[in-house]
């Protein structure tokens, strides 16, 4: 009998890691443009797959959307209350924080990081604020100040992005840091929030491997006009939208584990 309770203890032990290795983190990711351009969701679900971990994110975004708006008409709160998330990423429109559009967008800003941390810890989820980013030396110190001091109020995980950036554009200046039109981000931009994000999440950097992407990576002109709702893995591509070699996230985790 004791052999049988043994056995059985084992087995039970062996069945939770299997469960637990195959758990799946859900994530919803609630921004603009910034977060869309590149299809940051995919490539961190991308990024988690290629280091033996499964994540599955959603985003709701809108073109030059703040995150007021998402507050005001409901559909974070809904997006929230309808899905069993992990984790909420919220991503404002570039400069708010920092009264790029006049110093009511600064006290709209917070407020809303305010009554999404809120919901979200009110449904289970814990919110993360990942920062956007200025390119000149004060805007990018204060964007981070700002972002910090509300992560800070709220007791809010915190990814900047904007310090980072500044020191890989020095580093790398030949690297894919924008995109076209010079402002969203570019492959290099999205893998480097991805590598941050990941790291905050698991607690650890991921390894370099390749990656491809088999959705959409999304432009600027993606037509995102309306707030939508997008499931990860949604509008599969026929081929592969998009390839990270191995020597590429080699190099961009090197600036990502930089001093």
């Amino acid at each position: 009998m004791r052999r049988i309770l043994c056995w059985f203890a084992a087995a039970t032990f062996l069945l939770a890691g299997i469960c637990e290795s195959a758990a799946t983190t859900r994530l919803l990711f609630v921004g603009n443009s910034l977060t869309y351009v590149g299809n940051l969701p995919a490539v961190l679900d991308a990024l988690a797959d290629a280091n033996g971990r499964t994540v599955a994110s959603d985003m709701l975004v809108s073109a030059g959307a703040t995150l007021s708006e998402r507050v005001a008409d409901g559909s974070a709160r809904r997006a929230i209350a309808a899905d069993r998330y992990d984790y909420v990423i919220l991503q404002e429109r570039g400069g708010d924080l920092i009264g790029a559009q006049g110093d009511a967008s600064v006290r709209r800003s917070n407020a809303a990081h305010d009554a999404l941390a809120r919901f979200s810890r009110s449904h289970g989820v814990k919110p993360i604020l990942l920062g956007t980013y200025q390119t000149m030396p004060e805007p990018s110190r204060a964007l981070v100040a700002a972002e910090s001091a509300a992560a800070q109020r709220l007791t809010m995980t915190y990814v900047g992005v904007s310090q980072r950036l500044r020191t890989a554009m020095t580093s790398a200046p030949d690297a894919e840091w924008f995109a076209a039109d010079h402002v969203h981000p570019g492959p290099d931009l999205t893998l480097l929030e991805a590598l941050l994000l990941y790291r905050q999440l698991f607690g650890e950097l991921p390894r370099a491997a390749p990656l491809a992407i088999d959705v959409p990576m999304y432009g600027v002109h993606s037509g995102f006009s309306t707030p939508t709702l997008v499931p990860a893995g949604s509008a599969p591509a026929t081929e592969p939208a998009h390839r990270y070699s191995r020597e590429r996230v080699e190099r961009i985790l090197a600036i990502a584990t930089s001093p």
